[in-house]
């Protein structure tokens, strides 16, 4: 092997079994008296905060830091104040701890405890569920020590502390049962008192001679320094609501997640919270990727004063393990390996002799850094036990790479070509010799891709493409009974009732799923205009008759155009008169929905191959019929290009400022009346009108009982390796009863979650605005409902100390006398709770198994005392029924669980463009939707290229203005139609 000796210290290995730990970053207090069953809070002030906050800024155990904590028999030593203290808020992200769990700095000003669970829904039907998690029946009854480890100088990595940790030396000296956190904690039920340290010489237990004059290099000094004990039973105290969460409920809620992760850690491969093993069941994404199925499981605390153990079915991309040289044909989409080769030579820089440079293929390479990988040349077994890292690669091929070689028989030191080196010494003749060589993280070690072989269980890091992500959610749809079946598979790989270290400990966990008493809400009416129609417990209807929407446009249409947009690349052109078959009976089936068209006969036009220069003609022929603004420009695209569709949207919305409503050229030519419907419904909705609502409520006020607008917000991020804003997106509802949506969008900074007070002042303000002069004439609202999707519980308190303060605020500056009531909702679905209603139940399953729309849980999964409740509303067309997690965070206007639970749910079925309810409240539905189209509002110019989906430039191979990467502002609406998109619904 071209510069290889003998390997003095393996890759940290991350296949079955090897799996790399993760840090801990709980907070460990000093060793004070014994603790009482229910401990006191042992939360300190800022400069009273103890050590080992992120487990990895400890002194050395036995220093002395700048203070010793008030109490402690030990002295120990607290953190440093200023920006440099780690936060207590910096906590273990493997679980799902309730939102107290995120403010024990005191960081906020607001309380911590959000408002608590009232009276239950009595509405519906009662109905029996199963939900994903297991009851853990028996905490741990034997005392267990809390200690901290130091190795080395507290900068080793981590395969360096692992191997340490494991070392024969360690082991002899902490005993069997011992659970390490993979960096600088550690627990046990032995008391091996205060202190104790020992040297560990890993070349002595490897039995390999030291190298000379650096006899002391891997010889490592490890201090164990017991700090607590862990007080159990502050987490019963906690349920029981007895104490508020604090950090003793914190440590030990840690201590039982490293407890239960421990042995699986040790035979399965883990990735944050879920397990892996690469068995029979492994599907191909391309591209040199492959998904297969783990298991995923955290602690939850529990309404009903509980722990369980949420248990689901995790799916995860990994690079196949396959040889190195297809999966770089795969990388770079090379046919063959003559491609590959042909890909990966220079290329001129450009066409006046100006040199060359790596291709842009070459660069892609880049993607295979840092992979595992073993050399599988010997055919011995056990190469896999020896692995290497990729570097990245030479530009050099096997041929022309030479290097240094000791000749055995002469005993001189000879050049030699790598080819050279493996046919002589290996007997091995590579046949891809052309091709680059894999430069290793070793020095001096560089291996053949034709015999290099990816190792196993390595996660794919790489937002997968679009053929990619089909055939991933092709293997993750699974109906529930097979996804039930997967769970329980995935439980016996856990292993749990022959975990030792569950038995040792005195840790139980009930192999029954949870069974909750749930409630099916009534299904409600849905209300067209002179009609309505009941779609029961089935989630569905549709508009034959035809129905008629519940309002249309208000001024008829005149001004439109139809412009028809032919790719270069396309297959096959579309022909005008196909295009003006289905403009005819567009318009009677809009005609038939109630709409009001004018203009009959409206241009259609054969557009330009540039999509911008399409919407420039659309309005030139507009301008040749009438003088009026234009009210709406369609368009029929011959592909699915997603970047002609964001050329078209840009240019219509900002540089025109008129709607636009794109179509498929596929669709158009069948005429089908279901497309058609479809599309009238978004035409009506950007038009001004609407499709339906849910009957039977207040006709002026629907849901409420007084004057009341409805806020949404999501805040949106780019994938990883693209440099793009994050997109702040506001919705507001534009009528009394919560149907038609406004939206506005702006660049928010980089990765930054929380809404700035510029973008509520100029984005969010102006459509509550709008609101009470064109809808409440003129009187402001008196509640506020506000629903926030996009964070986790550990941003709660960001979402009221922030936003909402700076809504207020905002709102005073327009009107010092409003004082409106807040009512403050988060919606959210990253979750893996699943309910699984018993097979043939009439009542609460459909006839896939899945839960009925309707389906709410109050009890036994969520919080222990807040205010929070799962909600299905919708009918799962595939797979299993996801439901939304509503926590409530702030309720001024004192609504009744009835109430507010009915307004969700209900509200689902008004969503505008479908004929089914949503699973998610439509505020939050359309801040998605309009986040999503905002980025073709993007400030940067279409020779750029799309900055979204398989074709956006990576941040490897593109450099980006740094003025882009924090967000320039959007490009504000144009001016040249009727003016009224701002408060359209023009993202629908």
């Amino acid at each position: 092997m071209a510069g290889a000796g003998k390997k003095r210290m393996q890759a940290d290995r991350r296949r079955g079994g090897q799996s790399r730990p993760e840090a801990s970053t709980v907070p460990t207090p000093p060793v004070e008296q014994p603790q009482s069953p229910i401990p006191e809070d042992v939360v300190t002030p800022e400069a009273d905060r103890p050590f080992g906050l992120d487990g990895g800024n400890s002194p050395p155990p036995g220093s002395t830091g700048p203070g010793s904590v008030p109490g402690s028999t030990a002295g120990g030593p607290r953190a440093p104040t200023g920006e440099s203290a780690t936060r207590r808020t910096d906590i273990n992200r493997r679980l799902d701890l309730p939102p107290a769990a995120f403010n024990l700095d005191g960081q906020y000003k607001l309380p911590t405890e959000l408002p608590a669970r009232g009276k239950g829904n009595t509405l519906g039907q009662v109905a029996k569920i199963r939900v994903n998690s297991y009851n853990i029946t028996k905490f741990p009854d034997r005392t267990v020590f809390q200690y901290d480890v130091h190795i080395g100088n507290g900068a080793e990595k981590r395969g360096l502390i692992r191997r340490v940790w494991e070392s024969k030396t360690m082991q002899k000296a902490t005993g069997p049962g011992w659970i390490f956190d993979g960096n600088k904690l550690a627990w046990a039920i032995t008391d091996k008192g205060r202190e104790f340290s020992m040297v560990v010489d890993l070349d002595a237990e490897q039995g390999r001679p030291p190298r000379p004059g650096r006899e002391d290099d891997n010889k490592h000094r490890v201090t164990i320094r017991k700090t607590t004990n862990v007080p159990l039973g502050a987490i019963d105290a906690y349920l029981k609501g007895k104490i508020t969460f604090d950090s003793s409920v914190l440590i030990a809620i840690n201590f039982l997640d490293h407890l239960i992760r421990h042995s699986p850690s040790q035979r399965l491969t883990s990735i944050k919270q879920s397990f892996f093993t690469r068995g029979a069941d492994h599907y191909p994404l391309g591209g040199g990727a492959e998904a297969f199925k783990g298991i995923f499981q955290t602690i939850r605390t529990c309404q009903g004063g509980r722990l369980a153990l949420n248990v689901d079915v995790s799916n995860g991309s990994f690079w196949a393990e396959t040889n190195v040289m297809l999966t770089a044909q795969f990388v770079v989409k090379a046919r063959d390996v003559t491609d590959l080769y042909l890909k990966l030579q220079d290329v001129n820089v450009d066409d006046n002799g100006g040199g060359m440079t790596e291709s842009s293929s070459f660069k892609e390479l880049r993607r295979l850094r840092k992979l595992e990988i073993y050399p599988r040349h010997r055919g011995l077994v056990g190469e896999k036990s020896v692995t290497y890292f990729v570097e990245g690669f030479t530009k050099e091929n096997s041929k022309e790479f030479m290097f240094e070689v000791k000749n055995k028989t002469t005993g001189k030191k000879e050049v030699i070509s790598v080819y050279d080196y493996f046919r002589e010494r290996y007997k091995v003749t590579l046949l891809n010799w052309n091709l680059p060589l894999i430069q290793t993280t070793k020095k001096g070690v560089v291996l053949p891709m034709e015999i290099s072989w990816v190792c196993e269980n390595q996660k794919y890091p790489f937002k997968l493409d679009d053929q990619q992500t089909s055939k991933m959610i092709k293997y993750a749809v699974t109906r529930p009974e097979e996804r039930m079946k997967d769970i329980e598979h995935g439980i016996k790989q856990l292993k749990w009732d022959e975990d030792i270290y569950l038995k040792n400990y005195g840790l139980s966990i009930s192999p029954k799923m949870i069974e909750t008493t749930a409630r099916i809400l009534p299904p409600p009416k849905v209300e067209f205009q002179g009609s309505t129609v009941t779609p029961g417990y089935s989630g569905r209807w549709d508009l034959r008759g035809p129905r008629k929407f519940l309002t249309v446009n208000t001024v008829p249409l005149v001004s439109w155009a139809v412009c028809i947009c032919q790719d270069r690349n396309a297959q096959r052109t579309i022909d005008t008169a196909s295009v003006q078959n289905f403009v005819r009976e567009f318009i009677k089936t809009y005609q038939g929905h109630g709409g009001r068209v004018e203009n009959k006969a409206p241009p259609v036009i054969q557009g330009p191959f540039d999509p911008a220069k399409c919407v420039e003609q659309a309005m030139m022929a507009v301008a040749k019929m009438t003088t009026k603004p234009p009210q709406m420009l369609m368009f029929v695209l011959s592909d699915r290009t997603s970047f002609h569709y964001a050329r078209i949207k840009k240019s219509a919305d900002c540089r025109y400022g008129v709607l636009s409503q794109c179509m498929q050229a596929t669709h158009v030519q069948k005429v089908n009346g279901q497309y058609m419907s479809n599309v009238c419904m978004k035409f009506n909705a950007k038009l001004g009108g609407a499709t339906a609502r849910v009957a039977g409520k207040n006709a002026n006020l629907g849901h409420f009982t007084e004057p009341s607008v409805i806020l949404g917000a999501d805040v949106s991020h780019a994938s990883p390796g693209i440099d793009m804003p994050s997109m702040a997106a506001m919705t507001c509802s534009m009528d009394k009863i919560g149907v038609r949506y406004a939206a506005a969008c702006q660049t928010n900074g980089r990765r930054v979650e929380m809404i700035t007070r510029k973008n509520i002042r100029e984005q969010m303000v102006p459509l509550v605005g709008y609101w009470i002069k064109h809808v409440n004439d003129g009187k402001v609202p008196q509640t506020i409902y506000y629903f926030r999707d996009g964070v986790s519980e550990g941003q709660y308190q960001h979402v009221l100390q922030q936003e909402v303060n700076d809504m207020r605020t905002c709102f005073r500056e327009k009107n010092p006398n409003w004082h409106p009531k807040f009512v403050v909702v988060v919606a959210s679905k990253r979750h893996h709770i699943r309910f699984f209603p018993k097979y043939g139940d009439k009542v609460a399953a459909d006839r896939n198994g899945n839960p009925v729309p309707g389906t709410l849980v109050e009890y036994d999964v969520t919080h222990p005392f807040e205010n929070d409740f799962y909600l299905c509303s919708h009918s799962a067309i595939q797979g299993t029924a996801r439901p939304v997690h509503y926590h409530v965070l702030l309720d001024e206007a004192n609504i009744s669980a009835n109430q507010l639970h009915t307004m969700i749910y209900e509200q689902c079925y008004s969503y505008i463009r479908a004929t089914t309810p949503v699973s998610l409240h439509p505020a939050v539905y359309y801040a998605h939707l309009a986040s999503n189209r905002a980025r073709t509002h993007e400030n940067i110019p279409a020779s750029s290229g799309p900055r979204s989906g398989p074709d956006a430039k990576k941040s490897f191979t593109t450099k980006i203005d740094p003025l882009l990467a924090e967000g320039m502002p959007l490009l504000a609406f144009g001016t040249a139609g009727d003016n009224t998109i701002q408060t359209s619904m023009w993202y629908i």
